[in-house]
């Protein structure tokens, strides 16, 4: 069940994350509206917050949360960009969310 929690927090924190830069990408690459950049900010706080709610140091949220980041990244390829994954971004993403898991859930020292 810790998994299940840690993951999902980890998901939308990289979804927060990953809108919070496209935006402003789309603003700067495709010449979209320039009042992009309102949401984009917002969905940055909401990720620098939602970092906040982790137990554990900062230093390792960042590292654990790193792993969650790549699979996102790539499923936001996949969903918006529509590049099809090949089978290295699956076993490079499966990778990373086992070290995602081996960092969030190391046992607590005593």
């Amino acid at each position: 069940m810790e998994l299940l929690k840690v993951s999902g927090l980890f998901a939308l924190t990289a979804l927060a994350e990953i809108v919070g830069c496209y935006l402003p990408w789309l603003v700067l690459k495709q010449g979209r509206s320039a009042w992009l950049l309102v949401p984009a900010a917002a969905s940055l706080a909401l990720f620098a917050w939602l970092l906040t709610l982790h137990p554990s140091a900062a230093g390792r949220t960042y590292a654990a949360y790193g792993g969650m980041y790549v699979a996102a990244a790539l499923v936001w390829l996949w969903l918006v960009d529509g590049v099809t994954l090949t089978r290295w971004d699956l076993v490079g993403a499966s990778i990373a969310l086992i070290g995602m898991a081996v960092i969030a859930l190391q046992p607590e020292a005593r």
